[in-house]
């Protein structure tokens, strides 16, 4: 082999394959059976569940990056900062759904369109609104959490999938509630300065 035909074949393997096409794998919906010694359907029931409560958790979690950038306000520090918290524990959140679904032989949601469809959790204007009303938009979204988290763990214990129960009782559940805390207590009407 000459030189030169050396140095392409180099520069061909060198060369990313890009612009490629290909048919999906796995379909959305469609599920494949992994050896984790739980039924067909009780994988099934939990990955629909789970797809719905990421789809709220990644709107939950976008709720908190938008009003850490927009809020306002004598407590703009503070709330800017905690908003940024929350994000990154729902984002924590995000990440654990998405894998569970995987695990359990189905596919998650992933794109902003396919989580704007499938939420529950109505949608925000795109301005800026005063922090009381973010406030109780983000209490709004932890509730709808919560409460579909509760009934899925229910659910998942019944049909025997331990796997899910844990990850929506012990993370999900107790992080949203927690964080329920922390920004409720914003909303309490106590005067920032109070002079006797």
């Amino acid at each position: 082999m000459s030189k030169s035909t050396q140095a392409e074949t180099q520069v061909d393997r060198a060369r990313p394959i890009d612009h490629q096409k290909g048919h999906e794998f796995q379909a959305y919906g469609h599920m494949t059976r992994r050896p984790i010694a739980l039924s067909e359907s009780a994988a099934r029931q939990s990955v629909e569940n789970l797809n719905q409560v990421l789809a709220d958790t990644m709107t939950l979690r976008d709720l908190y990056k938008k009003h850490h950038w927009q809020v306002a306000g004598p407590t703009f520090y503070q709330l800017h900062l905690l908003f940024d918290k929350h994000y990154e524990e729902q984002n924590d959140l995000v990440d654990a759904l998405a894998e569970r679904i995987q695990s359990l032989g189905g596919v998650s949601l992933a794109m902003a369109a396919d989580v704007a469809e499938t939420t529950i959790i109505p949608r925000p204007p795109r301005g800026r609104e005063e922090v009381p009303v973010q406030i109780s938009r983000l209490l709004h979204a932890h509730e709808v959490v919560l409460k579909e988290a509760r009934t899925m763990a229910r659910q998942a214990a019944a049909a025997g999938d331990d796997g899910t129960n844990d990850l929506l009782v012990s993370d999900l559940i107790r992080t949203n509630e927690k964080q329920v805390w922390f920004v409720s207590e914003h909303l309490v009407d106590v005067p920032l300065v109070k002079a006797d």
